[in-house]
C-alpha cells in the first residue's frame, strides 16, 4: 500500500513539473533595435520581455570592420553561450556572417568578432542603474545582469537574433 502511494505521489510530481517545463516560453527571436536601445525577446511573435541595452560607442550604422567600436545589424544567431566571459554571461552573436566577410575583404579590411550580448563587467553590475545610459561596449549589446539571467534561462544556443538600425 505504502508503495502504490509514493509511485502515485511520483507521478503527480512528476506531472506537475512537466507541466510548468511545457507553460515556460520558447524564445524564438531575440530583436534588437539599436535606435530605442531595446532588446525584446519573442516567442511566436509575441514579446515576451523586452530591456534597454547599451551598445558600441559609435553606435551609428552597421559595423564595417575591427577596432569601429560599431554593433553589427543584420540577422544572426545567438550560436553558443559563455558562462566564463569577463562580463556576466555572455551569448556569442554570428558575426560576421558571409556578407559581411564579403563586404570587409571588399574593402581591404578584417569585419572585426567576438560580439556578444552579455551583462556587466564582472564585479561592476551595481553599477549597471547608470552605465545603462550610455553606450560603452566595443561593439556589443549590454544587459542588467537580471537582465541576462532572464534571458540565459529562456534562450537557447541557435536562436536568430536580430539587429536592426
Amino acid at each position: 500500500m505504502k508503495t502504490q502511494a509514493l509511485r502515485g505521489l511520483a507521478g503527480i510530481v512528476l506531472f506537475c513539473l512537466t507541466a510548468l517545463a511545457a507553460a515556460e516560453p520558447s524564445v524564438d527571436l531575440v530583436r534588437v533595435i539599436k535606435s530605442e536601445r531595446k532588446l525584446q525577446l519573442l516567442s511566436e511573435g509575441a514579446v515576451l520581455y523586452e530591456f534597454k541595452v547599451s551598445l558600441g560607442s559609435n553606435p551609428e550604422g552597421h559595423k564595417l570592420q575591427e577596432g569601429d567600436e560599431k554593433t553589427p545589424e543584420g540577422l544572426y544567431r545567438l550560436d553558443y553561450k559563455k558562462a566564463d566571459s569577463s562580463f556576466y554571461k555572455a551569448f556569442h552573436i554570428s558575426y560576421p556572417n558571409a556578407q559581411d566577410l564579403a563586404a570587409a575583404k571588399s574593402r581591404g579590411l578584417n569585419p572585426g568578432n567576438n560580439i556578444m550580448i552579455h551583462g556587466q563587467k564582472n564585479g561592476w553590475g551595481w553599477l549597471s542603474s547608470v552605465s545603462q545610459d550610455f553606450d560603452w561596449t566595443k561593439g556589443c549589446i549590454a544587459l542588467r545582469d537580471s537582465e541576462i539571467d532572464i534571458m540565459w534561462k529562456l534562450v537557447r544556443e541557435g536562436t536568430a537574433v536580430e539587429i536592426s538600425p
